[in-house]
Formats: structure tokens, sequence, C-alpha cells
């Protein structure tokens, strides 16, 4: 379906992003889900997911609050990457809280059970309702901007190299794939997006789980390197594949995780260890990880498991520098562009 863009005049903030031309991106705390605002140059904004539904609204304000922060009027592309409780969220609450003007999916609901019927269907309900679109690998998403290519959804992935990728991957040969997980099929439904502006690359996968992630870079890495990677499944151990991590070589990763989801100790040493990784931010300390598979203070939104949803933020430039800034203390460390 072909988005209908109305006209209307920009306020003033959004031409205050404009000016600034960075691609800033919001990892909002959802206590273990999902939920990042992106916010274009051009200043039009993509939210990837609606963390969870109930606890009075929680998640939903927290959105809320980080688009009024980014100086949003309203939020023009949400994406659901998938269908699990901590990604769908309750989308129709977030629709009467604040203005989205399009939905971006997967596709209709292909994961049977465990209660996904009565929430896609709400989600559908709402979706339906407005402008929508379901993409496929290689799309591009409609986002003023910046460049962001769909690199898997619904269990498939791009069957050719990126521009500047495709050579082989040397650890494909020593490391085999994971089984694939039948009971997290949802996962591995998943939107996984590659931003670029620029010089500047940032991998987001969503939930996808290993198995998946081994065909995006074996026996040749499809992707190529990115600075930032959003590390998959809140980087929980099934989402860490041991090849991807190396293939990308990003100098920072962003952990979504909760105090008791994700974060896991066995992922540590693989994230800390990858070639060209410079620092791990995460949304909450681990409880698991303790002082040992945890990141310093400064480079954690949230240390006390009952917080107040403090988020990360992360501003890039076209010459491939970026910061990222700790929303609880205001610590920010920028990284200049690669050679």
């Amino acid at each position: 379906m072909t988005f209908l863009r109305p006209l209307f005049f920009l306020p003033l903030s959004i031409f205050a992003l404009q000016a600034a031309g960075t691609l800033d991106a919001y990892l909002i705390d959802v206590e273990g889900g999902k939920a990042v605002l992106v916010v274009a140059p051009s200043g039009e904004s993509l939210l990837i997911d609606d963390g969870w539904p109930g606890y009075g609204g929680r998640d939903n304000h927290r959105i809320v609050e980080a688009a009024k922060a980014a100086g949003l009027k309203q939020i023009d592309f949400l994406l659901i990457s998938h269908y699990d409780i901590d990604h769908l969220g309750d989308v129709p609450a977030l629709l009467a809280a604040f203005p989205v003007k399009h939905i971006i999916d997967n596709g209709s609901l292909r994961t049977p059970g465990a209660g996904f019927e009565r929430r896609y269907e709400a989600f559908a309900e709402a979706r339906d309702a407005m402008d929508h679109m379901t993409v496929k690998p290689g799309d591009k998403l409609p986002v003023k901007g910046v460049d962001i290519t769909v690199v898997e959804a619904a269990a498939k992935g791009i069957q050719s190299a990126l521009p500047g990728a495709g050579a082989p991957n040397p650890v494909c040969a020593t490391t085999p794939p994971k089984a694939e997980r039948a009971s997290d099929h949802e996962d591995n439904m998943s939107i996984g997006l590659l931003f670029t502006l620029g010089k500047f690359r940032m991998l987001d996968l969503a939930d996808l789980e290993a198995f998946y992630q081994y065909k995006l870079v074996c026996p040749n890495n499809l992707i190529g390197s990115v600075d930032v990677y959003n590390v998959s499944v809140h980087a929980q151990e099934k989402g860490i594949s041991g090849v991807l991590e190396p293939a990308v070589r990003a100098r920072v990763a962003l952990v979504g995780n909760g105090p008791r989801k994700g974060g896991d100790p066995a992922s540590w040493p693989i994230l800390r260890n990858a070639p060209g990784m410079e620092d791990i931010w995460q949304a909450h300390f681990s409880v698991a990880g303790g002082k040992e598979s945890n990141p310093p203070e400064d480079f954690i939104a949230n240390l006390d498991p009952n917080c107040q949803g403090k988020w990360l933020k992360l501003s890039a430039q076209p010459d491939g520098s970026f910061t990222v800034t700790n929303g609880r203390n205001g610590f920010s460390k920028t990284y200049e562009a690669r050679n």
C-alpha cells in the first residue's frame, strides 16, 4: 500500500532537528520489552515496537514522554517487528494517547496459540483502520532523511549482499549454526533493519535468533560492518550467534534488557570480545550478570530494578561520528568517525 502524505506545516522543533542533521535514537526502557524511537534528520519519526501492555499503561507513557522530549507532535511510522507481547504492547492505547500516522508490520499472524490471536486481533483492527504497509527483505522504509533497509522479515532474509558487503566470514568455518528453536517461532518473524546516514550504520534485528542470524552472515557477510548494533533478543543467549558479532564489527552495542530479562551473563564475553567493540550500553543493570558481566555504571540507564524508566539516546552524524547519552545522569561519550 502506498502511504498518503498530506501537506502540513512543520513545527519549529522539527526545523531544529533538520538543522542539527543528526539521526537520533532513543532506547526507551520498557523493562525487557522493546521500544526504540528513531528521529531522522528530516524530522520524520519511526517507533520500533510498543513494549508491554498493562502495568497501568507504563510503557505507552514512557514512549509518549520520549516522543515529547524529542520535540515530536506525532509518530510518523509505528513498526511492529513481530507479535510477541513485549513488542506488540497495547497499540490501540498508544494511538489514543499520541498521534500515529502509519503502521508497518510483517503481515498476518502466523504463530498460533499462546494467546497470540487475541492480542493480534486487537492490533489488526486498529492497524486496518489507518494507512499501513507490510514489508519484505530488501524493501526500504519510507522515512525521509535516512536510508532504512529491511534485511529480515517473516523468517526470510536478504539473499544478496548489500553495497560494500559480501566478503567471506571466516568465523563460520569454526562456529557451527545453533539449532532453530521451534518454541520461539515468533521471534524469528522479526523485522530486521539496517539504518544508514552517510557513513553511519546501525543494525537492529529485533528478536531474530541465532539460527536465522547465521544465514545473514554465513558463509558470506551480506550486511557488512556497522557502527552500532542494537543487540537481538535483549542480549539473551539465544540471540547471540557467535558469527554475527565478529562479522558486523560494531563499535557500540545497545542492549534493551530488563533487570531480570536479557543481558545474559553468557552473552557478555561474546559481545565484549567481539572485534571492534569499544563499549556496551544497557537499559538496565543485569541482576544475573553481577559486576563481572555488566558495563560500568555510567553506561547503564537504570541501576535499580525499581527504576524511573530512563532511556539511552544515540545521536549520529553523516560523517560516521556519534554520541551516546545516559538519560539517568547525563553522562555521554562521543565516538569519532572511523578512518
